[in-house]
């Protein structure tokens, strides 16, 4: 971050390699500061640098913030949020997702009480939304409450690919 106290800053974020085609000069950036826990700070982004670096795989963006108070410094860490319209996607809530480390499980909402797990695939995350790549089709109801208890060891392990069992040795006599 440079800049002086009072006027404007530059914030100098990394953007990773994944993310440079999202990332383009004018769009908006809400920033935050441990410093300053429950404030945001506004910006704008102003350029990418055109060289990937190599050893952090991702392009640096000069963002400019206005600091009328002066309470962004130099050297001081700020978290960017760099705010990109991905366009229309079907997604889920994060509640809805159970991420087994493995597999990602939604359970899906089949009326009268029944409930059916299934896998998804998810793409980009955004504003509590996870994108679907598959497992899900539109219209499709998914258990999203926090309230809705699920005894999900069980549950999870019932969906599970079982070990094969080995047949018993037996000892003729």
């Amino acid at each position: 971050m440079f800049g002086t106290p009072g006027g404007t800053v530059w914030v100098y974020a990394q953007v990773y390699e994944y993310e440079i085609q999202m990332v383009k000069p004018g769009q908006r950036v809400e920033l935050t500061a441990t410093a300053y826990p429950g404030r945001k700070f506004h910006g704008v982004v102003k350029s990418l640098d055109p060289i990937l670096s190599a050893e952090t795989r991702s392009l640096r963006a000069r963002i400019e913030v206005p600091n009328p108070e002066g309470l962004l410094t130099l050297q001081m860490y700020v978290d960017a949020n760099i705010l990109a319209n991905i366009g229309r996607k079907l997604a889920l809530p994060e509640s809805a997702l159970v991420d087994t480390g493995t597999r990602k499980i939604v359970f899906i909402d089949l009326g009268n009480g029944r409930l059916e797990p299934r896998e998804v695939q998810v793409g980009r995350q955004a504003e509590g939304y996870y994108e679907v790549l598959s497992g899900v089709k539109e219209g499709e109801k998914v258990v999203t409450s926090a309230n809705f208890l699920i005894d999900s060891e069980s549950k999870l392990k019932a969906i599970s690919p079982q070990p094969e069992k080995k047949p018993e040795h037996q000892h003729q006599h």
